[in-house]
């Protein structure tokens, strides 16, 4: 046996030198001396920063040129069966020890890690911000054996919830108080409440949704335990007698005890004690805390933890009543979230000086973005993103370099330094992913018939409490902010596309229309919240025509270079007989109709129109290439025929000026550095904005003008608004519209305080509606 030993241990040495896959007496896809687990913080068992064992050291893999390949392979030899995704930037925190693995390409095919190239063990350029992570689906290889290959950490929190303590409480949504309890393997455990604190509340309450904790009414929970610690009435055993017929069977009387609190039913089972935060923690696993042993008789000295969370004003107020919404009084924000596909989270934006503005992702991370979600009525925050995830905002950048404790009530509490145009840009747009409580919004709606779990006819659960039936939704009206509810209250993202009739097959065989006429205005967190007929009304009642969505995981989001329509505006005279063409187009107001043709001119305001797809996904015009139109005069196809509004305002919102560019063909005019063009108008080509760039309408180009021949000297708004009818899905609607003040003496013109409609604070938006001889039209 110690020859054979001798001569296995010699084969093993020539095979790792030559980077072969090592033979295993466990696993195909491990090599021996090497192991692989799942590390970091939050996660759950099937996610987390790799770390690789080798030379008997652990180590991590850094992200450079990471790939799903990569991550493939890297859960195959965790036991997984393959990867749903996989994280940079160390998401799951940063490692310790050495960096083993750098550029590790692998095409998928390979069994181990090993026969990927990399730049070899050890050598590498990085730093442990960018250790790479897995998300592994949590499907086992079948036959898997794992002993001495997988180091997992068994002893950390991955879910935590709180369970009401009185019974009547449990479908009351969102639990914002009960009796703490952690998963553990397939059941639910208790924490031991000796030494609990505040501070490990505001933790909990923190990954649960909630801003803070708040005071707890002890004296009820006090009664709790004296109630558990009253005896049951013992039980009586009879011994079974033989007796006369006649007589009558004495038995006790029942003891009905109706249990009022779930902790009288069952004993606790205590997994944690000890538990030890300091507040600022984004997550239980940080905290010091002690793990009682399997089958231990320790016991705890106190009670399982009790936690009462403060709900934030993020949600408490999507709970309120139309009513009782118009009676609060509306408080002045200073901090948002834009771009985001669902409450708590997108790119974060803060007022300063009047202005919103973006944060600059230098040294972004949890505590920081925890910060910006408590202060906007959420809880601590699951991701820090970088790199404008949440696509690119307009405007200044407010801060750079942000550095927080955790416990600061408002980001401008924390550490900053102010930017310079060298320090950052819009690339670089800080952006936070938050908790929220758990509202049971997706289980009254669901998604039937679709070809994907992303797309079908949309089906709701309707009807008064214990009567409740699915049903379908009247398409007629159907639109893009009522299919973006649908997308956001179900998980999946964005709208992709809003469908008035559907062709899904009936897989769920209900037929029945239960909503009709449903409106909504982009802030309701479900579908419920939306108005809609009292009672249904549709012309059409076939499934066919009931309404659908797709969803998608991106979207785009159009906004207008504001800067650039206050330097290029001016005005022309334009003489008839060069107006054919845009007359054909309706460019001009109605009045040229009775005008002499070709003498006289129309008197038109000018001006260049820039606009920039800063969103995750190209835009994309609604009609397919059957249905564009082709228009002789500008020797190019029109994909959408209303795409942008230009609009002369009076202060009160009257329109004084109609003409102007109607219908629109679509193309990348330019784009950001290292992004490609991959729209053009010429040729029949592919229309579209692609993310990173922009489309220029200059303003030489016919119809690209406002056509003011019949306006009266004065002073008035110039308002552009894109994508005015919502026909295109988009990550923000509210960044789609441009204004300036105009001052015009009936020769020439001013434009000035040019800005999107969501740049200002409220005060400011005033200012600009009331400034001084705005509402008495006159010159000044």
């Amino acid at each position: 046996m110690l020859h054979l030993s001798a001569s296995l241990w010699i084969l093993l040495t020539v095979c790792w030198a030559q980077q072969t896959p090592l033979p295993t007496t466990h696993s195909p896809n491990q090599n021996r001396g090497i192991k692989f687990r799942l590390a970091g913080y939050p996660r759950k068992h099937n996610e987390g920063r790799v770390e690789v064992f080798y030379n008997q050291e652990w180590g991590t893999i850094c992200d450079d040129d990471f790939t799903m390949e990569n991550a493939h392979i890297l859960c195959r030899h965790l036991g997984f069966t393959e990867a749903t995704g996989w994280t940079h930037s160390a998401k799951y925190g940063k490692g310790v020890g050495r960096i083993w693995l750098d550029n590790v390409i692998c095409s998928g095919s390979e069994k181990s890690i090993t026969d990927c190239n990399s730049r070899g063990w050890g050598n590498s350029d990085c730093t442990h911000e960018e250790d790479a992570g897995v998300i592994c689906k949590d499907e086992r290889i079948p036959g898997f054996i794992e002993p001495n290959t997988i180091e997992t950490e068994q002893r950390q929190v991955e879910e935590i919830r709180l369970r009401p303590a009185v019974s009547g409480a449990k479908n009351r949504l969102p639990v914002a108080e009960g009796i703490l309890e952690v998963k553990h393997k397939d059941s639910w455990e208790q924490v031991c409440d000796a030494g609990w604190t505040v501070k490990n509340s505001r933790v909990v309450c923190g990954m649960l949704g909630f801003p803070s904790d708040k005071k707890l009414n002890k004296n009820f929970y006090k009664n709790v335990k004296k109630q558990v610690a009253v005896k049951r009435p013992p039980k009586v055993a009879f011994k079974p007698r033989r007796i006369k017929k006649q007589a009558a069977v004495k038995r006790p009387p029942k003891v009905a005890l109706k249990p009022r609190l779930y902790l009288e039913r069952q004993k606790p089972a205590f997994r944690l004690h000890s538990v030890q935060c300091t507040g600022s923690e984004v997550h239980l696993s940080l905290c010091p805390m002690d793990f009682y042993k399997v089958n231990s008789s320790s016991t705890c000295d106190g009670s399982p933890v009790v936690v009462s969370c403060s709900m934030g004003h993020a949600i408490s107020s999507s709970l309120l009543s139309n009513k009782k919404k118009k009676v609060t009084v509306q408080r002045e924000e200073t901090i948002r979230l834009k771009g985001g596909s669902r409450p708590g989270e997108g790119r974060v934006e803060i007022l300063k000086n009047g202005q919103w503005g973006t944060v600059c992702d230098d040294r972004w991370d949890l505590q920081a973005a925890s910060v910006v979600c408590r202060e906007l009525g959420f809880g601590s925050a699951k991701e820090a993103l970088t790199g404008a995830r949440m696509g690119q905002g307009m405007g200044p950048i407010h801060m750079n370099e942000v550095r927080c404790t955790g416990l600061e009530s408002s980001i401008w509490d924390c550490q900053y330094k102010n930017i310079t145009e060298e320090d950052c840009k819009h690339t670089e747009d800080a952006a936070v992913k938050c908790n929220s409580p758990y509202m049971g919004y997706e289980r009254t709606i669901r998604l039937a018939g679709g070809r994907t779990r992303t797309e079908g006819r949309v089906e709701v659960l309707y009807g008064p409490r214990g009567s409740e039936r699915w049903g379908l939704i009247c398409g007629e009206g159907w639109g893009t902010m009522e299919a973006a509810t649908v997308c956001q209250q179900i998980g999946l993202g964005y709208v992709s596309s809003a469908l008035q009739e559907t062709w899904y097959w009936d897989a769920s065989n209900v037929t029945q229309m239960v909503l009709s006429g449903v409106r909504c205005s982009g802030n309701e967190m479900s579908l419920q919240q939306c108005t809609h007929h009292g009672t249904v009304s549709c012309k059409n009642t076939g499934t066919r025509h009931a309404a659908g969505v797709i969803c998608s995981e991106t979207a785009s989001d159009l906004v207008l270079h504001a800067a650039l329509v206050q330097e290029t505006a001016y005005i022309e005279d334009r003489p008839l007989h060069m107006l054919y063409c845009a007359a054909e187009e309706n460019c001009l107001s109605s009045s040229a109709r009775n005008a002499n043709w070709p003498y006289g001119h129309r008197r038109l305001l000018r001006f260049s129109s820039q606009i920039h797809n800063n969103g995750r996904a190209d835009f994309r015009p609604k009609a397919g290439r059957h249905s564009w139109v082709w228009h002789e005069c500008h020797g190019h196809y029109h994909s959408m025929d209303i795409f942008t509004h230009y609009d002369l305002l009076t202060s009160n919102g009257t329109k004084v000026a109609e003409g102007h560019k109607a219908s629109f063909c679509l193309e990348d005019s330019d784009c950001q550095e290292l992004v490609s063009k991959r729209y053009e108008c010429a040729n029949f080509g592919e229309q579209g904005i692609t993310v990173g760039c922009w489309d220029l309408y200059r303003h030489d180009i016919d119809c690209q003008w406002i056509d003011i021949t019949d306006v009266k000297p004065g002073n008035y708004i110039l308002q552009v608004v894109i994508n005015p009818n919502y026909e295109v899905a988009e990550s923000d609607f509210t960044n789609n519209a441009m204004k300036c003040n105009c001052k015009y003496d009936g020769h020439r013109i001013w434009i000035h305080n040019c800005h999107l409609g969501d740049a200002f604070s409220e005060e400011a938006n005033k200012q600009f509606e009331q400034y001084r001889g705005q509402l008495n039209n006159q010159i000044i």
